[in-house]
């Protein structure tokens, strides 16, 4: 049989159609998107990358009368873009026949099939010859450098599955293409397979564009519309001949990079990794793998519309797309997903320019990956919120169906943080007080950085357990005026008292606890004071 695997075809992208799992091939993705409810591809930084990979192909495909939401000239007006898009979306579908005649194209014969000898997707041929080691003879990185969550390397720990160097469990090819996605886009920088076209850094290499990001993209019933709204709003990238690296010829490793163009090469042409994987006889399966450098020339400046921008505290410095946290959740980045932005913080601009007659159906997915700048990955996550798209801030308030919404949640937001806060200094001092109390009960208690003490930990715990009940519950237009401080004060003193044990006999504890309570309720706005007769 033939080393092929031709992901047009072959069905390797898990999605839930009219509530069945099943999957499917990229044709059969776009022909039967309007049918498709989610994916669910199981490796969150492979769906963060897919998704991109799919935008783009919505580009190329998503068009009207011929007419194409890649076409430079109609993104030179964005109200004719805007309205380009709309007519995309009111057809509900994507046109079969143009989803044919995109992936039919000679001229990306082979581009789509994994194990292409001559241009596997997305991958470099050119790493058979060079990667090699000192006396010429291939060097491969092997098939667990690819795979994430694989141990590699002689002291590689064993954590999820008995897999070494030594005896190399390959993977199914589909398996194989999540991974290649997931590496080229949250690869690790540091150490890697020798690519010997240069001696400057031939075994070192940067760190994908993606690596230790949260990504955020605008969520839809259908997968149709999830990814026409993924296509980049016009001004997202640079003007020029756009294309995605299945569409261009193999990039010169050495030379200086292309711009990242808009909408394509902005999406799919950041790798800093380079890729070729080795299938098995029957094309079914991966079996090594070759991972090293792509690039070590500047990226170009370019901004993801899927990552939240922060400035560094310093104010100084480029913006930072904001990390992914696995102890962090979802609801905590709302605000910066609903309200405009400032000089300190940017939401991602893929949450702009949404059609107001969706807004009100439209969630938001986020996909983390929580790794260090290098080589550490800890966990990765997915979450969903529900449709919170239509509370979003605008420059004229006229166009916002809920006027003050974005600013309430980030009212809430700020409660539950200060008042975590005043949990965290409360109960170290209860454990200080309870442990090493001090003399003069109202003296001033110096706490020891290094001395925490387990009330802390656990009482915060508890309180971000319970408090994104409490924040969807304060999340609505009906109490867009309330106050956030009062709820979220209570569930920090009963997280407290389950942290300290609220019915200790010791005496110590029962005065600790109180003066760590007293502590809490300073979180509490003071009343405001009405002068008499007014």
């Amino acid at each position: 049989m033939s080393e092929s695997f031709d992901l047009r075809n072959e069905p390797w992208i898990p999605v839930r159609v009219r509530g069945q799992s099943v999957q499917v091939g990229l044709r059969q993705l776009f022909h039967r998107a309007h049918e498709i409810d989610d994916i669910e591809l199981p490796v969150p930084p492979a769906a963060s990358g897919l998704l991109r990979i799919l935008a783009a192909l919505a580009s190329r495909i998503a068009q009207e009368d011929g007419l194409g939401l890649c076409d430079e000239d109609t993104a030179e007006d964005a109200e004719e873009w805007f309205a380009l898009r709309a007519r995309v979306l009111k057809q509900g579908r994507f046109d079969p026949n143009a989803v044919d005649a995109y992936f039919d194209d000679e001229t990306l014969t082979g581009r789509f099939d994994l194990f292409d000898a001559q241009r596997p997707f997305l991958q470099d041929p050119r790493l058979r010859s060079e990667c090699v080691d000192t006396k010429g003879r291939p060097n491969s990185s092997g098939i667990n450098k690819l795979v994430i969550g694989r141990p590699t390397g002689v002291n590689g720990a064993v954590l999820f599955g008995h897999f070494n160097d030594a005896a190399p469990v390959a993977v199914p090819a589909a398996v194989a293409a999540w991974h290649l996605i997931a590496m080229l886009y949250y690869g690790p920088s540091g150490q890697c397979t020798p690519r010997r076209i240069t001696t400057v850094r031939a075994g070192s290499g940067d760190a994908g564009p993606l690596r230790k990001a949260i990504s955020f993209h605008t969520w839809a019933s259908d997968l149709f519309t999830t990814l026409v709204l993924g296509v980049p709003t016009p001004g997202s990238g640079a003007e020029g001949n756009d294309l995605c690296p299945w569409e261009d010829e193999l990039p010169d490793p050495l030379g200086t990079l292309r711009p990242y163009t808009w909408p394509g090469r902005m999406l799919t042409g950041r790798a800093r990794h380079a890729v070729l994987l080795v299938p098995s006889s029957d094309g079914r399966e991966a079996v090594d793998a070759y991972v090293t450098w792509s690039t070590h020339q500047p990226s170009p400046a370019v901004r993801d519309p899927h990552v939240i921008l922060d400035m560094p505290r310093s104010g100084e410095g480029a913006p930072f797309a904001r990390p992914a946290d696995g102890h962090r959740a979802l609801w905590r980045d709302l605000d910066a997903l609903l309200l405009i932005g400032d000089s300190q913080t940017q939401r991602p601009s893929a949450l702009d320019h949404l059609p107001r007659s969706l807004a009100e159906r439209l969630r938001v997915r986020a996909y983390g990956f929580d790794q260090d700048g290098q080589q550490r990955d800890n966990i990765w996550f997915e979450a969903t919120t529900p449709p919170v798209l239509a509370w979003q801030q605008h420059t004229n308030p006229e166009l916002s169906p809920y006027p003050g919404m974005a600013e309430h949640v980030a009212r809430c937001h700020q409660a539950a943080e200060d008042v975590a806060d005043k949990l965290r200094y409360a109960a170290r001092l209860a454990w200080k007080l309870a442990t090493d109390p001090v003399e003069d009960s109202s003296a001033k208690v110096r706490l020891d950085p290094k001395k925490q003490g387990p009330w802390a930990a656990l009482a915060v715990s508890r309180f971000w357990a319970a408090g994104e009940q409490v924040f969807w519950e304060l999340a609505t237009p009906d109490l867009v005026d309330s106050a956030p401080y009062p709820p979220f004060v209570q569930i920090a003193l009963d997280a407290l008292d389950e942290a300290i044990g609220a019915r200790s006999a010791d005496v110590r504890v029962a005065r600790a606890r109180n003066r760590a309570r007293t502590v809490i309720r300073s979180a509490l706005p003071k009343p405001t004071m009405t002068a008499p007769g007014k």
